[in-house]
């Protein structure tokens, strides 16, 4: 950048310019620009159900019956009889159901995204304020 004040410099121009304040230059700018998302979720489900029936009985008979005869004449003789039933039954019996259902359901999922932006912006500028004066006193580039 320069910066020109010319005032009266004491030429012999003849006429009284005034130039005033000029500048010229470049500049020079960037925009950064940063753009970031993270997400997750995770879910988890779980169901389970559980049915059980026990069940148990046992028997047991036991049955005894005697019959018992005997029977003697009056000649010597003799009958004798006996009958004897002895009855046992034993049964033991055992029963069982179970059930079971389940669901499990495991869910995580992560999202992540980065976004970035970069633009350099270059730009020339000249400025000057009005001069006051005659035009003879300017040159080829101030046209």
């Amino acid at each position: 950048m320069s910066d020109w004040d010319t005032g009266d410099t004491g030429h012999d121009g003849g006429s009284d310019v005034d130039y005033g304040h000029y500048e010229a230059g470049q500049q020079h700018g960037e925009l950064d620009q940063l753009h970031q998302v993270d997400a997750n979720d995770s879910s988890y489900n779980s169901d389970f159900n559980v049915y059980e029936q026990d069940s148990a009985n046992a028997e047991s008979t036991d049955f005894q019956q005697g019959h018992n005869v005997q029977w003697t004449d009056g000649h010597g003789a003799s009958y004798s009889e006996t009958d004897f039933t002895n009855y046992s039954h034993d049964e033991a019996s055992t029963d069982s159901i179970f059930a079971a259902e389940g669901s499990v359901e495991a869910s995580d999922s992560q999202y992540s995204e980065i976004d970035a932006l970069r633009q350099q912006i270059d730009s020339s500028f000249a400025t000057g304020t009005e001069f006051h004066g005659n035009a003879g006193g300017l040159g080829v580039a101030s046209n």
